[in-house]
């Protein structure tokens, strides 16, 4: 195989952002729950758990480095907290799992939506600062995943009477989202987002058709609204989107290949790159990717799995690698674990040793094959 490396992010090993958290920052957030300590307090822990997080993330070899999500309780919600026209409620129940449930929250909008003074931009500048000589990666959800779960019925009628108009701002939202993350010195900034996995579900989209949506046009429409929102995009910004099936306490919702959104997805979304589960049957298998357009592209894939902390074996990690080089070109492949460790506070079922060996694969396994 050429032994090349990309000059920008991605890498070849690469991460998708979230790690377990610390049992510093678990006490810490029950002492602040509890009305022992104040926020100041709170932050303080915070920062020092992240930067003993990065220093483990360039001790493994990775020259990329996230902030662990250790200031978040969820994946998205707590973005979603900080947009204009959100507000997030308590919910009759939790979001379902196979065989668990999350905690009881969800969100609406109730007025319209807009990107202002985000806490997390300061939850950046702070990773940025500690960084080194890492390149520092922010992590936020997708646009489509603010629609999709609750759809028509979260949305104020009364606001948004007319559907197009919500999804034009929310476009807007998130391109202006951007921007600011970029004037706050982002150069690379992933978009998770588990909807495009639930529209490779047939169970996900009977479900769609039964609330009266038609998965394949909302495959269309979600395409359009991250194209729109990367609009002006600055040459030197990385952007990825991470299609993830779901990820509670080594749990999941959606399977099924890519194929359904594989044209749509890879033939049309413009982002600099797509990291992509690929641990285990449930994901399909590399076929969709002969859609990955030749060029700047890059397919990140998750062959490491978070949800265990069985560490693969090296070998058919390779392997597999190659296979996916059938479809697409090896140059425009990295690896990564297949999601973060702990998308939510609770983590995955594994201990931060094996965590941090699995990281350890990855870029022992990317300088070996490229």
């Amino acid at each position: 195989m050429p032994q090349t490396t990309p000059h920008r992010a991605p890498f070849r090993a690469d991460i998708v952002g979230s790690f377990l958290r610390p049992a510093t920052i678990k006490n810490a957030r029950q002492a602040f729950a509890e009305g022992e300590i104040d926020a100041s307090q709170l932050r303080k822990v915070e920062d020092d758990a992240i930067r003993a997080s990065v220093e483990q993330q360039c001790a493994c070899g990775l020259h990329v480095v996230t902030d662990g999500e250790f200031r978040r309780a969820w994946w998205h919600f707590d973005f979603f907290d900080g947009l204009q026209g959100v507000e997030r409620y308590e919910s009759e129940q939790g979001i379902q799992f196979n065989g668990v449930q999350t905690k009881a929250h969800s969100v609406r909008v109730v007025g319209k939506l807009g990107f202002g003074s985000h806490p997390m931009l300061e939850d950046f500048r702070y990773l940025k600062s500690i960084s080194g000589n890492a390149v520092p990666k922010m992590t936020i959800p997708s646009p489509s995943v603010l629609h999709f779960r609750g759809g028509r019925n979260a949305i104020d009628s009364n606001v948004y009477p007319d559907l197009k108009e919500y999804f034009d701002d929310l476009a807007t939202t998130w391109r202006d989202a951007i921007q600011a993350f970029y004037a706050a010195g982002c150069r690379y900034l992933q978009l998770d987002d588990t909807v495009w996995a639930y529209l490779c579900s047939d169970a996900q989209r009977k479900e769609i058709r039964e609330r009266g949506d038609d998965p394949d046009q909302l495959a269309k429409i979600y395409a359009q609204v991250l194209n729109k929102a990367l609009e002006g995009k600055p040459d030197d910004l990385v952007i990825g989107l991470h299609v993830c099936r779901g990820n509670f306490r080594s749990t999941w919702i959606s399977e099924g290949g890519y194929e359904p959104v594989a044209e749509v997805l890879f033939g049309s979304v413009n982002v600099d790159a797509f990291f992509l589960e690929y641990d285990n049957d449930r994901s399909g298998d590399f076929a969709p990717l002969r859609f990955v357009r030749p060029g700047h592209q890059q397919v990140v894939l998750g062959l490491i799995t978070t949800k265990n902390g069985e560490l693969e074996n090296p070998e058919l990690i390779e392997q597999r690698i190659n296979e996916a080089a059938q479809y697409v070109d090896i140059n425009q492949i990295c690896l990564s674990p297949q999601c973060g460790f702990a998308s939510t506070e609770e983590g995955n079922s594994l201990t931060p040793e094996q965590q941090w060996d699995k990281v350890r694969l990855v870029t022992e396994l990317a300088e070996k094959v490229w």
